[in-house]
């Protein structure tokens, strides 16, 4: 087997992948052979063109829209990737939205909009996909968090909380499911150039990271890839991989 595909014959569900590093990690795990569904919310577009781009290249996959902060909704969507593919071996949770605000301002409608996708969204593909991933021992399951979560940011107590809490979830859930061969990790993107990031204040920014860079979706989907992908990952689970260009450290 070629050792860059080390998964050929497995499906990896990637939740908002139309974009940003859900595009990336898309790319990525199609080039180690997986057949991969993009999730999207509202992107179509967006989401087939990943799907072409995955194809082009010689790699196999399709869209799926869902709301993976709906229950009924994430349900239906795992059903429909059993149906279609047969089984699910990886799992990335990276759908992801903001609404910035002040604390003392903040609407709760806002608050609940960015707990519910960000984090019960995580809650409820993982749980969709545990039953069948424990009924054929194996799988691999990456949640996007942030390093937001770990140290706060003025301004998004919302996505902050939301985002600590998938460190939580990502801990608990691992050990839950260590003992049939399914691992679950968590990747910390510091500051990546994306459409979420492109109207902060870059100056500002810069100067708390080390490495004196933003990150791009491309360095992420690494290290999401080899958490996924790579045989020396197997031994892994529980953690978080920051990729922050040092911002956080300890």
């Amino acid at each position: 087997m070629n050792p860059t595909r080390t998964l050929d014959g497995q499906t990896a569900l990637v939740t908002g992948a139309s974009r940003g590093i859900g595009r990336a990690v898309a790319l990525a795990l199609a080039e180690c052979g997986a057949e991969v569904v993009v999730n999207y919310a509202s992107s179509p577009d967006a989401a087939d063109a990943v799907v072409k781009e995955i194809e082009s290249g010689g790699g196999k996959a399709y869209a799926l829209q869902a709301d993976v902060g709906d229950e009924e909704a994430v349900d239906a969507l795992i059903k429909t990737v059993l149906e279609r593919s047969g089984r699910i071996d990886v799992l990335i949770n990276n759908a992801g939205i903001t609404r910035d605000g002040l604390l003392m301002r903040m609407k709760a409608a806002d608050w609940n909009a960015v707990i519910n996708l960000n984090l019960t969204g995580v809650f409820l593909c993982t749980r969709a996909v545990a039953r069948p991933m424990l009924k054929q021992k194996s799988g691999r399951i990456i949640n996007i968090t942030s390093v937001v979560g770990l140290m706060g940011n003025a301004g998004q107590a919302n996505y902050a909380a939301a985002k600590a809490g998938v460190v939580g979830l990502t801990r608990s859930a691992a050990k839950e499911m260590a003992s049939r061969g399914i691992t679950v990790n968590a990747v910390a993107p510091g500051f990546i150039a994306t459409d979420m990031t492109k109207d902060l204040d870059a100056e500002g920014i810069l100067s708390a990271i080390p490495l004196g860079t933003f990150g791009t979706p491309e360095q992420v989907a690494g290290t999401v890839r080899f958490l996924a992908a790579d045989p020396a990952a197997a031994y892994i689970t529980g953690q978080v991989l920051q990729v922050d260009g040092g911002m956080v450290m300890g």
